[in-house]
Order: C-alpha cells, then sequence, then structure tokens
C-alpha cells in the first residue's frame, strides 16, 4: 500500500474526476473582518456547505465508488462520531447500499438524527472513537461487509485530498493552510496535494488540548495510546489506530502541530456566528482558534482555514454563548 506523499496527490485528482459529478465544490471565500483584525489574508475553505455538511462526504463517497458491485450487495460499515457516519449513510442511500453505522455513545444527538435520515441503521458502541473504530471493524468481518474508514483507508484520503485540489485551484498563491485534525485523513490529503502544488506552502495540525493525540504522537515518533478528555472539537477526539496509514503521511505533510483550549475554541465559535451568522462545529473553531493564536507568524500571508463541518447541536450553541 503506497502512501507517499506524490501517490496520495495523484490518487487525490483522480478522485476529483471520479466525484466531480457528486461532491459539491464548496467555495473559498476571504474572510474581511478576520483579515482585518489579524492581519493575514485569511480565506475560508466552507466545506460546512458540503453535502451532509462536513467534508467527510469527499472520502466516503469515493471509498464507495471504488467498490465492486458484490462488496456494495453485501453491505459496508462504518464507525463515526457523526459525520464521517451521515456522509457515508448519504452516500450509501445514493447508491442503493445497506449497511449499519457504529457511533461513540457520546455522539451529537444531531449527528446521530443525521445519520438515521438515510435511512442506515444506528448503533452506539464504546466511548472513545477508536474503540469504534475496532469494534466496527470486528461485526464488519464476521459478517463478511466491507469496513469503512474514516481516514485509515488510501481511497478516503484520496477523496478528501479533492479538497485540496479545489483550494489549489481556488487560491494558487496560498501561503498555508491551517486543518483540524483527528484520524489525519483531510490533512494527510489535502497536505499532500498543496505540498505538490508548492513545496513551500506550510501545512498547520490543529488539535484541542483535550484530545492532542496525533500531535503528541506525531511529538514521540509513534502512535500513542492516551485518553482524551471532553471536548468542543467532538469531531476530532479520540484515538488513532494502530499502525494506521495517515501517521506517516501525517510526519510527511504536516510542518507544525499547535493545541488550543476549549476556551479558544468555544471564542472562535462565537466569533464565526456572530460575523457570518453560520454556527460551525467545533473542529472547524480549532483551526481558526491556532491561526489566532499563530497569527503573527503568518502577517501579510494568503492563508486558507478549512471550515471543515457545520453540524453542531442548538445544546452546544447555547453551552458556548
Amino acid at each position: 500500500m503506497n502512501t507517499s506523499s506524490n501517490t496520495v496527490a495523484s490518487d487525490a485528482l483522480a478522485a476529483m474526476h471520479r466525484v466531480a459529478d457528486t461532491v459539491e465544490r464548496t467555495p473559498l471565500e476571504r474572510d474581511s473582518a478576520l483579515s482585518d483584525e489579524l492581519g493575514v489574508e485569511v480565506y475560508l475553505k466552507l466545506e460546512n456547505q458540503q453535502i451532509t455538511g462536513s467534508f467527510k462526504f469527499r472520502g466516503a463517497t469515493h471509498r464507495l465508488l471504488t467498490l465492486t458491485d458484490e462488496a456494495r450487495a453485501a453491505g459496508c460499515v462504518a464507525a463515526s462520531s457523526g459525520n464521517h457516519g451521515a456522509a457515508v449513510g448519504t452516500a450509501m442511500q445514493a447508491l442503493g447500499v445497506s449497511g449499519v453505522i457504529f457511533v461513540p455513545q457520546q455522539t451529537s444527538p444531531v449527528k446521530v438524527e443525521k445519520i438515521r435520515a438515510t435511512g442506515t441503521a444506528v448503533e452506539f458502541f464504546g466511548t472513545d472513537g477508536l474503540d469504534t473504530e475496532q469494534h466496527a471493524r470486528q461485526y464488519a468481518d464476521e459478517h463478511d461487509m466491507t469496513y469503512l474508514s474514516p481516514y485509515n483507508d488510501p481511497d478516503v484520503i484520496a477523496g478528501q485530498g479533492t479538497c485540496g485540489v479545489e483550494i489549489a485551484a481556488q487560491l494558487p498563491g496560498v501561503d498555508a493552510v491551517f486543518v483540524a485534525v483527528g484520524g489525519g485523513g483531510l490533512i494527510g490529503g489535502v497536505g499532500a496535494v498543496l505540498k505538490q502544488h508548492n513545496p513551500k506552502v506550510r501545512v498547520i495540525g490543529c488539535q484541542p488540548a483535550n484530545s492532542p493525540v496525533m500531535a503528541e504522537s506525531i511529538r514521540a515518533g509513534e502512535i500513542l495510546d492516551m485518553p482524551s478528555e471532553e471536548t468542543l472539537s467532538d469531531g476530532t477526539a479520540g484515538g488513532i489506530e494502530a499502525n494506521a496509514i495517515t501517521f506517516p503521511l501525517a510526519q510527511t505533510v504536516v510542518d507544525e502541530f499547535h493545541c488550543v483550549s476549549e476556551a479558544e475554541i468555544a471564542a472562535e465559535m462565537r466569533g464565526f456566528l456572530d460575523r457570518r451568522g453560520v454556527a460551525i462545529e467545533g473542529a472547524a473553531a480549532v483551526a481558526l482558534a491556532v491561526l489566532r493564536q499563530q497569527k503573527d507568524a503568518f502577517q501579510g500571508e494568503n492563508v486558507v482555514v478549512i471550515i471543515c463541518g457545520g453540524n453542531v447541536s442548538d445544546e452546544v450553541i447555547d453551552k458556548i454563548r
């Protein structure tokens, strides 16, 4: 399995053609108020406007399109904190594929209902994204079904990389990209594409301090098994599968990692809602918070922040106000 940066970038270009009729080409918009405030040319890649309200639809759709007819007929299994599940459910519904999606016990009710609305069965298991994934893999093996990883799959990574293909076309002069990191599929795909576009592009990994698993693993040089505390960035929370292909990819394409507090995440969620009248997920706010934290290092540069999702409950919005 070749997951070198160049191979991932090439696969993402191929994926772009494969999903062109299915996946939305999301806007890249300059945020004038934030640009003026921070002294940075801030562009927002609005993946909250993607189908199912998250970038996850890219990888899920691409993975399903690569399956054989026999594999589709046997059905699929996924594990998700919500967005991957909604993406897989929506894509499976469109292709007439049946399956089941496992979610951690604490998953946002909004995300659970979004999955159920696709007609896909939902079952709860575990309290950490990693144990949910491991259970789903076992279930898929026992029932001869295909497991659709949220990140640990080259076709999923290539699908997420289509976001980077769009960014390179929409802003050829991009200097840096800020990406929230969970399992690493989005930053791996986007980072590989943008590094091929311009090796000098800085790829910044952004995580909540309450769940910095990838950041700490990269620092340690190996995937760590460490607990995560509760975080507004539920979409990035949890562990990473052992031997995940996203880990060496992140080692290659991510220039630096930074973590932010829950207070910083909440502040960016409020700020986005006040500026644009739209609610975003904690994971998207993590990337904005890291940009604010690191703004002095990017003065005058063209910076893209991926607004990775917009599926947030009224309860969470009330909590941050």
